[in-house]
C-alpha cells in the first residue's frame, strides 16, 4: 500500500516524522533589498513562496527598504490585512476606503499603522537618509496587487477605449502612462492575479 500524499493550499505537507526545527527557520530576512529602481522602494517578502513552514498558519511578514524619498507605490493585498512598523525614517503613509475616504498620516520610528484587507494604501519616505520598515500578513499568501501596474502593464493591453473612457483623457496620455511601466515591474503575485482573471473572460 503505497503512502498518500497531503496537499494544503496547493503546497505539499511534509512526513510530519521528517519535520525538524529547520522547517519553522528562514535565516535570510536580514539582507537588505535593493531600492536603485523607478520608486526607490523594495519589499522583501516571505510567505509561503519562499517559506513553506507558514503554510496553514495564516502569517507573513515582509521587510521594506526605502531610498531617500522611496515610495512603497499604492498597492493593495486581496488575502491579507497588514501591520506597518516603522524601524528608522518618517514616512508619509495612509489608506483609501472603499467609500474613496482618505486616511492618511506621519509615521515616525516606532509608530505602527493597521492597513485592512485589500484596501490601497502606501508609504513614502520624507526623509533625506535611507528608512526601513516591518510588516506582518494575517495571510500566509497576502498576495500584492499595484494599482498602476494592474491598469498600465498588463499582458496583453487593456483596451484603449476602456482607458481613454474610464480616466477621461486621450489616448497619448494612456500610451505615455505605459510607457512607465513594463512587465518587469510587475510583482510575481500581481502578475498571475491578472493572467487568471484574463483567462476567465
Amino acid at each position: 500500500m503505497g503512502s498518500s500524499v497531503v496537499v494544503v493550499n496547493g503546497r505539499l505537507c511534509k512526513n510530519p516524522n521528517d519535520v525538524t526545527i529547520n522547517d519553522f527557520l528562514y535565516k535570510r530576512f536580514n539582507v537588505p533589498g535593493d531600492t536603485n529602481n523607478a520608486q526607490g522602494a523594495n519589499a522583501t517578502l516571505v510567505d509561503i513562496n519562499q517559506f513553506p513552514g507558514v503554510n496553514t498558519q495564516g502569517v507573513a511578514m515582509v521587510w521594506v527598504d526605502f531610498a531617500p524619498y522611496g515610495l512603497n507605490t499604492p498597492h493593495l493585498h486581496p488575502r491579507g490585512s497588514e501591520i506597518f512598523a516603522v524601524v528608522e525614517g518618517t514616512m508619509y503613509a495612509g489608506f483609501v476606503t472603499s467609500s474613496y475616504k482618505l486616511y492618511d498620516t506621519i509615521l515616525k520610528k516606532g509608530d505602527v499603522i493597521v492597513f485592512p484587507q485589500s484596501l490601497i494604501h502606501f508609504q513614502l519616505n520624507l526623509g533625506k537618509t535611507d528608512a526601513l520598515a516591518y510588516a506582518s500578513f494575517g495571510s500566509q499568501n497576502p498576495g500584492r496587487v499595484n494599482v498602476a501596474d494592474s491598469v498600465f502593464a498588463t499582458t496583453p493591453h487593456i483596451l484603449d477605449n476602456v482607458l481613454t473612457k474610464g480616466f477621461q483623457v486621450d489616448e497619448m496620455v494612456i500610451e505615455q502612462l505605459r510607457s512607465q511601466f513594463s512587465a518587469e515591474n510587475i510583482s510575481v503575485n500581481t502578475g498571475r492575479s491578472i493572467l487568471k482573471l484574463l483567462s476567465q473572460t
